[in-house]
């Protein structure tokens, strides 16, 4: 049967492609996003339906209805553009050429240049799709609440609420959950699809940054160089082989803003292309409903969107771009958005985001009064401002590590002198701020390394202050402010912010097509050796900084460091619990000691990683009897073992200790005392 289904996916794969074709226009970029667009759309209005109905785990289910989905997609699309479907296999094939053609007609520095992105991009690239195939998902919030809820929604039948463990279970849209649940069923329960749609998302970035660039800068060296350089971005790359929630969202928001370029760019100032508008309110619903930190974004969106759609001829010609964009956003939000968990969270928790506790935890709240959220907020500006000037990557051996600290002397010495008290305020952190985080913080969540501080932070500045000739970059650069603030003030500074700034990074990487369209800075020009100089040893410390980031992350090693195996050689167990030493042994005890097909009732808490526990082939039945904020719960009949806290649940005489190791220090969150209780 898994045959089939693949064969019903590869099908599905070539009627989006095909209905893309008769929505795009004849772009290979804009092709591949409306593709994008139109696959997750599909996917996620499916789930929601089959989640209705209660068939959330039924596979031939899924395997057919995605295709009635994509039909009234199709249809209603296809009411509103018309034009005749084009070949895609001929387009491939001409940009094969214009690639080639392309490459050849290079100076010899910017062969040299792209070369080194190329290679690295291709080493990459590789080694990530390996990472993504082989090696099974760990990250922590993945453990304790993503991929945790999926399971629980395929157990279930349904994604309705029913209060996990932790409050992320029930509390984040799931509209992303639709998207892994059908790649997991479709490919026969293959544990790695979880993390498919986050690689996607990481390479239809890339289109999208390159799309946009291509419409501002009408240049195809600007555009290559623009989008290899953000793929190359530590925090970027390191999210393409997990299941974290950003990379998506930088998709969907960077699809959103092609569209709305390529309106700007479309027919005349009185007459644009509507389709844009109506493919960029489909995006907009599905960012919203992807994950509620898009409200950080809606000011840059808003700002963009002054300048692409509401920036019009006539008062008149404003207005009638209203009545197509306006209805559009509303039935994206309405669709793609409403659904999603929202509504649901206003009705348990009385607010769309979640409980009291996560809202003081996480959000705005923390700050209590105004004026301590001004001087707090500001600190954190500065304080992410230091955290995006470090050679991320390269700190990930020794001798980079030394590099940074010696190049970052006097940032510390300015703090001093200035005394902003950037490590001594701590009421507005989650994990206050030093100058040197730990070694767990910037390997698993860098910033933006040498690319993003040595150009793209110099470039923002400039066009910020009106020194560059580009109303679209003033306007990109307004945004690129409005978002860094919003990150700065809307929340507690944590050190795993680096996460979050993929988006503001991708914002920040437009503003790299300058160098070779500004009459000033372009290093398509004769001459300017220092300029060139410069670029040259920014990009080859960026390739070198990427590779590191890849071939060193602690947490997906290709090969064996710091001690670890290769993530390809280590076991699933010892992979999962990598950030949870010490809760290791009781975890692998648990495996082996529980039948894959046993029904486990849960004593666990809020930090506790539960989906290792499903086992290896994601069989075993898992009920928490700890729900969030609710206390414990009678134990269910249907169970045949209980895992437990000790301080959730006391022991009794026949409880097995599982050997939890409370010795160990400088642990992220100590794990907690385990026990298992044989039921049946």
């Amino acid at each position: 049967m898994t045959l089939i289904y693949l064969l019903t996916f590869a099908l599905f794969i070539f009627y989006i492609g095909n209905t893309a074709a008769g929505i795009s226009r004849r772009s290979l970029t804009e092709w591949l996003l409306v593709s994008f667009i139109l696959f997750t759309g599909s996917v996620i209005l499916t789930g929601f339906c089959l989640s209705a109905l209660y068939m959330t785990a039924s596979t031939p289910v899924w395997a057919f209805s995605v295709f009635l989905t994509a039909t009234v997609l199709r249809v209603v699309f296809g009411r509103l553009v018309h034009q005749p479907r084009w070949s895609v296999v001929r387009l491939i094939r001409d940009r094969g050429e214009t690639f080639s053609n392309w490459y050849r007609t290079l100076s010899v520095y910017l062969k040299i240049l792209f070369a080194a992105l190329l290679a690295t991009l291709a080493i990459i690239a590789v080694t990530n799709l390996l990472l993504v195939l082989l090696t099974p998902p760990n990250e922590w919030d993945s453990m304790t609440g993503h991929l945790n809820r999926v399971m629980q929604y395929i157990q279930r039948g349904t994604m309705r609420h029913f209060g996990g463990t932790n409050w992320n279970m029930d509390t984040y849209p799931k509209s992303v959950c639709t998207i892994q649940i059908y790649s997991f069923l479709i490919t026969g329960r293959f544990e790695n699809a979880f993390k498919l749609v986050h690689h996607l998302s990481y390479w239809m970035a890339i289109v999208a940054v390159f799309g946009i660039s291509q419409r501002i800068a009408r240049n195809l060296s600007a555009s290559f160089f623009t989008a290899i350089c953000y793929a190359l971005l530590p925090d970027f790359l390191m999210q393409a082989v997990t299941t974290e929630t950003d990379i998506v969202l930088t998709a969907y928001m960077g699809s959103f803003i092609y569209f709305l370029f390529a309106f700007r760019e479309s027919g005349t100032p009185v007459a644009r292309d509507n389709r844009f508008l109506y493919l960029a309110g489909m995006a907009f619903g599905i960012a919203y409903g992807h994950k509620v930190t898009f409200t950080l974004l809606l000011p840059s969106m808003f700002v963009i969107m002054i300048y692409t759609v509401f920036w019009a001829p006539t008062v008149s010609v404003f207005l009638n771009r209203l009545t197509y964009a306006v209805p559009a956003f509303i039935v994206g939000v309405c669709l793609w958005m409403l659904p999603t968990g929202y509504l649901k969270n206003i009705e348990v928790f009385g607010h769309p985001i979640g409980p009291p506790t996560s809202l003081r935890h996480q959000s705005v709240e923390r700050a209590g009064t105004l004026s301590n959220l001004f001087e707090q907020g500001s600190r954190n500006v500065i304080r992410y401002g230091y955290d995006h000037i470090n050679l991320d990557g390269l700190r990930n051996t020794q001798w980079g590590l030394d590099l940074n600290i010696a190049m970052r002397k006097p940032l510390v010495k300015l703090e001093e002198v200035t005394k902003m008290r950037l490590d001594e305020e701590t009421d507005f952190s989650i994990f206050p701020f030093v100058f040197s985080r730990r070694f767990e913080f910037y390997n698993a969540n860098p910033y933006w390394g040498i690319i993003g501080f040595g150009l793209i932070l110099p470039l923002v500045f400039v066009s910020l202050i009106g020194l560059m000739r580009s109303k679209a970059h003033f306007f990109l650069a307004i945004a690129f402010a409005l978002h860094f603030l919003a990150l700065s003030y809307s929340a507690p500074y944590d050190p795993f912010k680096g996460r979050y700034f993929i988006e503001t990074g991708f914002l920040g990487s437009l503003f790299l097509p300058l160098l070779f369209t500004n009459r000033w800075l372009g290093v398509q020009q004769p001459g300017r050796i220092v300029l060139k100089a410069y670029v040259g040893l920014v990009i080859g410390v960026g390739c070198l900084s990427a590779l590191l980031t890849v071939f060193l992350n602690e947490r997906c090693l290709p090969l064996s460091a710091y001690g670890h195996p290769s993530a390809f050689q280590s076991e699933r167990m010892y992979m999962q619990m990598l950030f949870r030493p010490d809760s290791y042994v009781p975890y692998k005890r648990f495996d082996e000691l529980v039948p894959e097909n046993a029904t486990v009732a849960l004593g666990t808490i809020n930090d506790d990683f539960e989906y290792p526990l499903y086992g290896k082939h994601l069989s075993r039945r898992l009920i928490p009897i700890n729900p969030f904020e609710k206390g414990v719960q009678p134990i269910p009949k249907e169970a045949d073992y209980l895992f437990f806290s000790k301080n959730v649940i006391k022991p009794q005489p026949g409880d097995l200790r599982l050997g939890t190791d409370t010795t160990m220090t400088h642990l992220i969150v100590p794990g907690e005392d385990y026990y298992l209780r044989k039921l049946k």
